[in-house]
């Protein structure tokens, strides 16, 4: 009998710490908070972007918002003003070798509605990672960037999601009631 208290006593303090999280109004973030505001948008990607199209299964994942193929049917136009992708030295060990580098991704957007007015004013998301480098690992530190890379395209997804919802509160303020 002894055995069955302390696992009741873990199963009481688990219920009271999920209830105390739910109480506080604790969610995880996901595309669900991401409504955007607009029923159809266009993004200015080429078909073959990754971004483009990892952007553009985030937006259909919202659920209230249709990806159309022509910027004439849309509400929001998301243009894209320039991606680029950067490799910097960030050190050099004693024999003068590369020992770190910076990977920058930059990306800059704005966004229209269907008449040319400015929804969101041109943005610049910069997005930085430090990694490691070793001659002797090279094919591994080449996945290793490529990794990193993926995961700022990931980061940079969530952040325009994020913007592009935000652009909601701008709407509806301006909208007479």
């Amino acid at each position: 009998m002894m055995p069955a208290r302390p696992a009741l006593l873990k199963y009481a303090l688990g219920l009271l710490v999920a209830a105390m999280l739910s109480a506080c109004g604790f969610h995880l973030r996901g595309a669900s908070d991401m409504a955007m505001p607009f029923k159809t948008i266009y993004l200015g990607f080429a078909d073959s972007s990754t971004l483009g199209n990892t952007l553009k299964r985030n937006i259909r994942g919202a659920g209230n918002t249709l990806v159309v193929p022509d910027a004439k049917d849309a509400e929001a136009i998301l243009d894209v003003l320039s991606e680029t992708r950067e490799k910097s030295v960030l050190s050099l060990n004693t024999q003068g070798r590369v020992r770190e580098y910076t990977l920058i991704y930059v990306f800059r957007f704005r966004v229209r509605d269907g008449q040319n007015n400015e929804l969101l004013a041109p943005t610049e998301i910069r997005l930085v990672r430090d990694i490691n480098y070793d001659d002797s690992q090279t094919l591994a530190k080449e996945s290793e960037e490529a990794m990193l890379y993926r995961d700022m395209q990931t980061d940079l997804v969530a952040q325009i999601m994020r913007r592009l919802s935000a652009i909601q509160a701008k709407t509806q303020t301006q909208t007479p009631q």
